[in-house]
């Protein structure tokens, strides 16, 4: 692991950085105050030199004693500390300096030891300060404070019978003082450096010290914490980590202390289960089999019951075609005469009763497919002629119910390869369902179309009656599901329909809207083949199941 990951780490690296700056910024004010205190200190020192001067001339200027002043200011001006000395005029003429070859020439206004007084486009100050500081570079390298005093033409003065300077006159010249701040500035140097030392030293120490603190009261722990989750996590539940502190990582460990415990009893009661999974599997399978007996017997009864209500249900449609037109032969027959028109309107009966009656077994033989999943016997047959057969069969249903039928796209033959009786089934129960879902009377449209990519045929059959709710439109196909009320519906009539198609390789589709009416789409390929294809239902609004 590199050591930037570690949290001591973080901690000094933190700590050290906060050192540093702050330690910068004290040490930095700190040094700043000490040289403004050092330089002001000899400011006024230089002042009261500069000061000093003056008054020792007084008296000789007051008596025009030339040699006398100059003797006086080279007597200072040799003393250690003291750069030079100058005398100016009010036209910065030198009329006496220290440094030889200097007396007669002029001073350049605009250089630095002049702009204290001499300011371009400014005139010249007349502030009450009886001196004039400024420190500037000299040409030698080293900075100099020069203090400049004002010669004021005193009353003394102008009024001396020696002097000719009118009382006009306030400023009769400029003593300039300068003093090498040499030994300022290296004790300001060395005091730096000394202060900056002192200043690492400082951080160095408290970041060593810190870091020991860290290590011992962060690190130590928090890496013993992390082996003891390593320890756990190799499954050794027995490792304890030891308490040295009551702070908040004592508790931690404390916690990870019980939480070792409450998994080490964990582990040990699944062990103990485990143990015993054997006989309590043994035990909980006995009474398994004693239940999935019973349930199987239960099962048993209860599908004997569904498939004879489901046969009822089938057989119940066919059966009152033949029930219905047997009681018309009847009364046919009952005639003393026969004509010929009306035997061959019994033997047409008698043929229909034939294909009512062969419908029946055929539809016991559908149910038992569909709870098999059996293929029937597939042939080429036209569909128009199922759809109009299955609509002859139901016409009894159709006038009863005040219910008019249309078959639109029926004019040709429409051949596909199917099980005609199963299709004809399944025509039926959806124009049955569609009838009764219209028992104010409606309109039902059926609708054939041929597809040519893919090679397929698509039945549309639309009612306008009460639709379906949204609830039920997605349970329409499951087996035994019904909204019909009082009995009257198995919930089988669409298990079978759905059944018919998907093994034509099929798909149907409904969509429906509450009191709009309903419509179920059929689509077959004209040649099934292969095994059959997964029946979508999409649904766009609510549904029902008849």
């Amino acid at each position: 692991m590199r050591v930037t990951k570690y949290l001591a780490f973080r901690l000094l690296a933190i700590v050290l950085l906060v050192m540093i700056v702050s330690t910068a910024v004290f040490t930095t004010i700190m040094l700043n105050w000490h040289s403004e205190k050092y330089v002001s200190f000899t400011t006024g020192w230089a002042v009261r030199t500069s000061d000093l001067i003056k008054r020792s001339t007084r008296y000789s200027m007051l008596r025009n004693r030339r040699e006398d002043i100059y003797q006086t200011i080279n007597t200072l001006g040799s003393e250690p500390g003291i750069e030079a000395i100058r005398i100016y005029n009010k036209k910065g003429e030198i009329t006496f300096s220290t440094v030889k070859g200097e007396v007669g020439n002029y001073v350049n206004m605009n250089a630095e030891a002049c702009n204290a007084c001499h300011q371009p486009g400014k005139p010249l100050p007349t502030n009450s300060k009886s001196a004039l500081t400024r420190i500037f570079v000299s040409h030698k390298g080293y900075r100099v404070l020069g203090v400049i005093t004002p010669i004021k033409n005193e009353p003394a003065c102008y009024n001396a019978a020696c002097h000719v300077h009118p009382e006009s006159q306030t400023v009769l010249g400029v003593l300039d003082v300068m003093l090498p701040l040499t030994g300022l500035d290296a004790s300001l140097a060395q005091l730096r450096r000394s202060t900056y030392l002192w200043g690492a030293l400082m951080v160095f120490s408290v970041t060593a010290f810190a870091g020991v603190f860290i290590w011992i009261m962060v690190n130590i722990p928090v890496r013993r914490l992390s082996y003891g989750t390593h320890e756990i996590t190799k499954g050794n539940l027995e490792y304890r980590i030891k308490v040295h502190a009551s702070d908040e990582i004592g508790d931690l460990a404390e916690s990870f202390n019980k939480m070792a415990e409450e998994l080490g009893r964990a582990r040990n009661e699944l062990t103990d289960w485990a143990e015993t999974l054997g006989d309590k599997v043994e035990q909980k399978t006995d009474e398994l089999r004693s239940a999935m007996s019973n349930m199987v017997q239960m099962e048993k009864m209860a599908s004997l019951g569904k498939l004879a209500a489901s046969v009822a249900h089938e057989l119940n449609n066919p059966l009152s075609g033949i029930l219905a037109y047997a009681k018309l032969l009847r009364k046919k027959l009952r005639a003393e005469n026969i004509s010929k028109e009306n035997a061959t309107e019994v033997d047409t009966d008698l043929g229909m009763i034939a294909d009512e009656t062969a419908r029946c077994g055929n539809i016991v033989n559908n149910l038992l497919l569909f709870s098999r999943q059996k293929v029937g016997e597939y042939r080429t047959c036209d569909l128009t002629l199922a759809v109009e057969q299955s609509l002859k069969l139901i016409a009894h249903h159709l006038a009863v119910h005040n219910v008019k039928s249309e078959v639109i796209g029926g004019g040709e033959p429409i051949e596909l390869i199917c099980d005609p009786q199963q299709i004809e089934q399944a025509l039926i129960a959806l124009e049955i369902n569609a009838i009764e879902a219209m028992p104010e009377g409606g309109k039902l449209k059926i609708s054939l179309t041929r597809n040519t990519q893919p090679k397929s045929v698509e039945i549309k059959i639309v009612d306008t009656g009460i639709g379906i709710s949204k609830g039920d439109l997605e349970h329409l196909f499951e087996p035994f599901f019904t909204t019909k009320k009082d009995g009257k519906g198995t919930g089988l009539g669409l298990a079978v329909v759905h059944g018919i198609v998907e093994r034509h390789n099929g798909n149907i589709k409904v969509e429906s809207e509450l009191s709009l009416g309903t419509t179920v789409t059929i689509t077959l390929p004209c040649n099934p083949g292969g095994s059959g294809e997964s029946v979508s239902l999409n649904s766009q609004n609510d549904g029902r199941r008849k």
